[in-house]
Protein backbone atom coordinates (compact mmCIF):
# COMPACT_ATOMS: atom_id res chain seq x y z
CA UNK A 1 0.00 0.00 0.00
CA UNK A 2 2.50 2.63 0.71
CA UNK A 3 4.59 1.50 -2.35
CA UNK A 4 1.26 2.30 -4.16
CA UNK A 5 1.15 6.04 -2.13
CA UNK A 6 4.92 6.84 -3.44
CA UNK A 7 4.28 5.93 -7.11
CA UNK A 8 1.09 7.51 -7.23
CA UNK A 9 2.53 10.47 -5.84
CA UNK A 10 5.64 10.71 -7.67
CA UNK A 11 3.49 10.41 -11.03
CA UNK A 12 1.32 13.28 -9.83
CA UNK A 13 4.67 15.25 -8.91
CA UNK A 14 6.13 14.72 -12.57
CA UNK A 15 2.85 15.25 -14.41
CA UNK A 16 -0.17 16.83 -12.80
CA UNK A 17 1.94 19.49 -10.71
CA UNK A 18 4.32 21.24 -13.35
CA UNK A 19 1.34 21.86 -15.53
CA UNK A 20 -0.61 23.39 -12.50
CA UNK A 21 2.82 25.23 -11.82
CA UNK A 22 2.38 26.72 -15.43
CA UNK A 23 1.63 30.29 -16.08
CA UNK A 24 -0.86 30.86 -19.09
CA UNK A 25 -0.36 33.20 -21.73
CA UNK A 26 -3.17 34.83 -20.34
CA UNK A 27 -2.11 35.66 -16.63
CA UNK A 28 0.45 37.80 -18.25
CA UNK A 29 0.26 41.69 -17.65
CA UNK A 30 2.68 44.21 -19.05
CA UNK A 31 3.59 47.57 -19.36
CA UNK A 32 2.68 49.36 -22.82
CA UNK A 33 4.92 52.01 -24.00
CA UNK A 34 2.57 54.41 -22.60
CA UNK A 35 3.18 53.52 -19.40
CA UNK A 36 -0.13 51.69 -18.68
CA UNK A 37 -1.09 48.10 -17.34
CA UNK A 38 -2.35 45.76 -20.55
CA UNK A 39 -3.66 42.33 -19.76
CA UNK A 40 -3.02 39.41 -22.16
CA UNK A 41 -6.49 38.01 -21.22
CA UNK A 42 -7.61 40.66 -23.51
CA UNK A 43 -6.65 38.89 -26.66
CA UNK A 44 -8.16 35.29 -25.89
CA UNK A 45 -9.51 34.17 -29.00
CA UNK A 46 -7.29 35.63 -30.65
CA UNK A 47 -4.32 34.81 -32.59
CA UNK A 48 -0.83 36.75 -31.08
CA UNK A 49 2.07 37.54 -32.91
CA UNK A 50 5.21 38.92 -30.42
CA UNK A 51 8.06 40.34 -31.72
CA UNK A 52 10.87 42.09 -29.76
CA UNK A 53 12.26 45.45 -31.78
CA UNK A 54 15.01 47.96 -32.16
CA UNK A 55 15.41 50.79 -34.13
CA UNK A 56 18.80 50.57 -34.72
CA UNK A 57 18.95 47.34 -36.16
CA UNK A 58 19.44 45.82 -39.85
CA UNK A 59 15.88 44.35 -39.93
CA UNK A 60 14.50 47.99 -38.12
CA UNK A 61 12.62 48.35 -41.68
CA UNK A 62 10.40 44.75 -40.96
CA UNK A 63 8.12 47.93 -38.81
CA UNK A 64 6.89 48.90 -42.25
CA UNK A 65 5.81 45.26 -42.90
CA UNK A 66 4.91 44.61 -38.97
CA UNK A 67 2.02 47.57 -40.18
CA UNK A 68 1.23 46.46 -43.42
CA UNK A 69 0.41 43.10 -41.63
CA UNK A 70 -1.53 44.71 -39.37
CA UNK A 71 -3.47 46.61 -41.58
CA UNK A 72 -4.38 43.74 -43.62
CA UNK A 73 -5.28 41.19 -40.48
CA UNK A 74 -6.00 42.98 -37.80
CA UNK A 75 -9.37 41.13 -37.84
CA UNK A 76 -6.73 37.59 -37.39
CA UNK A 77 -3.98 38.58 -35.68
CA UNK A 78 -2.22 40.78 -33.04
CA UNK A 79 0.92 42.14 -33.41
CA UNK A 80 2.71 43.09 -30.33
CA UNK A 81 5.80 44.75 -30.23
CA UNK A 82 8.59 44.60 -27.49
CA UNK A 83 11.33 47.06 -27.83
CA UNK A 84 14.61 45.45 -26.25
CA UNK A 85 18.44 46.64 -25.71
CA UNK A 86 19.94 43.41 -25.89
CA UNK A 87 22.02 42.84 -29.05
CA UNK A 88 24.69 45.43 -29.81
CA UNK A 89 22.96 48.66 -28.20
CA UNK A 90 20.37 48.79 -30.96
CA UNK A 91 17.70 50.14 -29.26
CA UNK A 92 19.12 52.42 -26.52
CA UNK A 93 15.88 55.11 -26.58
CA UNK A 94 13.56 56.02 -23.76
CA UNK A 95 10.23 54.62 -24.18
CA UNK A 96 9.37 57.83 -25.43
CA UNK A 97 11.77 57.68 -27.66
CA UNK A 98 11.20 54.61 -29.29
CA UNK A 99 7.18 55.61 -29.78
CA UNK A 100 8.34 58.87 -31.25
CA UNK A 101 10.86 56.71 -33.77
CA UNK A 102 7.87 54.05 -34.67
CA UNK A 103 5.49 57.18 -35.01
CA UNK A 104 7.61 59.32 -37.28
CA UNK A 105 9.23 56.78 -39.21
CA UNK A 106 6.86 53.74 -39.96
CA UNK A 107 3.52 54.89 -38.65
CA UNK A 108 3.10 52.01 -36.36
CA UNK A 109 -0.18 51.25 -34.69
CA UNK A 110 -0.03 48.08 -33.77
CA UNK A 111 0.57 47.73 -29.61
CA UNK A 112 4.13 48.74 -28.90
CA UNK A 113 4.87 48.02 -24.76
CA UNK A 114 7.50 49.06 -22.66
CA UNK A 115 11.09 48.21 -23.43
CA UNK A 116 11.75 44.88 -21.73
CA UNK A 117 14.94 42.29 -21.42
CA UNK A 118 14.33 39.13 -24.10
CA UNK A 119 17.49 37.41 -22.83
CA UNK A 120 19.82 37.22 -19.56
CA UNK A 121 19.13 37.56 -15.69
CA UNK A 122 16.69 40.49 -16.02
CA UNK A 123 14.90 38.63 -19.05
CA UNK A 124 11.05 39.81 -18.42
CA UNK A 125 9.39 36.83 -17.13
CA UNK A 126 6.88 36.87 -20.82
CA UNK A 127 10.15 35.92 -22.35
CA UNK A 128 11.01 33.32 -19.67
CA UNK A 129 7.36 32.12 -20.64
CA UNK A 130 8.30 32.12 -24.65
CA UNK A 131 11.31 31.10 -24.01
CA UNK A 132 10.95 27.87 -21.61
CA UNK A 133 9.19 24.66 -22.43
CA UNK A 134 9.05 23.88 -18.64
CA UNK A 135 6.64 26.57 -18.38
CA UNK A 136 5.17 27.11 -21.80
CA UNK A 137 4.51 23.38 -22.24
CA UNK A 138 5.58 23.64 -26.14
CA UNK A 139 9.26 24.29 -26.82
CA UNK A 140 12.84 25.66 -25.77
CA UNK A 141 14.18 28.34 -27.66
CA UNK A 142 16.38 31.27 -27.70
CA UNK A 143 15.86 35.11 -28.71
CA UNK A 144 18.48 34.92 -31.45
CA UNK A 145 18.40 39.00 -32.72
CA UNK A 146 16.34 41.66 -32.39
CA UNK A 147 12.96 40.99 -34.35
CA UNK A 148 12.47 37.16 -33.68
CA UNK A 149 8.15 36.27 -33.97
CA UNK A 150 6.82 34.24 -31.14
CA UNK A 151 3.05 32.82 -32.46
CA UNK A 152 0.70 32.20 -29.93
CA UNK A 153 -2.52 30.60 -31.43
CA UNK A 154 -6.24 31.64 -30.14
CA UNK A 155 -6.49 29.27 -27.13
CA UNK A 156 -3.37 30.83 -26.14
CA UNK A 157 -1.10 28.69 -26.06
CA UNK A 158 2.32 28.80 -28.02
CA UNK A 159 2.26 27.57 -31.79
CA UNK A 160 6.41 28.30 -32.13
CA UNK A 161 8.88 31.05 -33.17
CA UNK A 162 10.24 32.18 -36.49
CA UNK A 163 13.55 33.92 -36.57
CA UNK A 164 14.61 37.52 -36.99
CA UNK A 165 15.16 37.31 -40.55
CA UNK A 166 11.69 35.99 -41.73
CA UNK A 167 9.91 39.01 -42.73
CA UNK A 168 6.29 39.91 -41.24
CA UNK A 169 4.96 39.25 -44.92
CA UNK A 170 6.62 35.83 -45.38
CA UNK A 171 3.90 33.01 -47.01
CA UNK A 172 5.28 31.55 -43.16
CA UNK A 173 4.02 34.54 -41.33
CA UNK A 174 0.82 35.04 -43.91
CA UNK A 175 0.14 31.32 -44.11
CA UNK A 176 0.15 30.84 -40.27
CA UNK A 177 -2.35 34.15 -40.24
CA UNK A 178 -4.57 32.95 -42.60
CA UNK A 179 -4.86 29.11 -42.13
CA UNK A 180 -3.62 29.00 -38.65
CA UNK A 181 -0.72 26.49 -39.37
CA UNK A 182 2.97 27.14 -39.04
CA UNK A 183 5.34 26.08 -42.42
CA UNK A 184 7.87 27.36 -40.86
CA UNK A 185 8.13 27.76 -37.32
CA UNK A 186 11.53 26.40 -34.98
Amino acid sequence: MKKRVIIIAAVFSMVVAPALSQKSFYDFTVETIDGEQFSFSELKGKKVLIVNTASKCGHTPQYKDLELLHKAYKNKVVIIGFPANNFMNQEPGSNEDIKEFCDSKYGVTFPMMAKISVKGDDMHPLYRWLTSKSANGVLDSEVSWNFQKYLIDENGNLVGFLKPAVKPLSDEVVHWVTKGQVTQAK
